[in-house]
């Protein structure tokens, strides 16, 4: 077997460009495994391999999807029937219209 290398929480972070907290959130929530040794928790490098692989997305299938023109009407957003917005005359109030 193999010896695994371990990281700190803070190595981990680092790496991955997110907060200490964020990554002890992780392994709270047992998402990220990790072992506790006496100052603080340790990460192997197969654990947060394991943790990466886990929420990996994958590449679109690109057979399975519809190309943009074929699309139903559910795809298409309009504003037709959208109460008004901020930029409509009906939603200025009467305070913002001249006499």
């Amino acid at each position: 077997m193999a010896r695994d290398h371990y990281q700190t929480v803070k190595e981990v972070a680092d790496r991955l460009k997110v907060g200490e907290a964020t990554v002890r959130h992780w392994i709270r929530e047992g998402d990220l495994r990790a072992i506790d040794i006496g100052k603080g928790w340790r990460i192997a490098d197969t654990d947060l391999d394991a943790f990466l692989r886990a929420h990996a997305t994958r590449a679109r299938d690109d057979t399975t999807a519809s190309p943009p023109d074929t699309a139903g009407p559910a795809t298409h957003r309009t504003l037709e029937g959208a109460p008004p917005g901020p930029s409509s005359p009906s939603a200025s109030s009467a305070q913002d219209r001249e006499p």
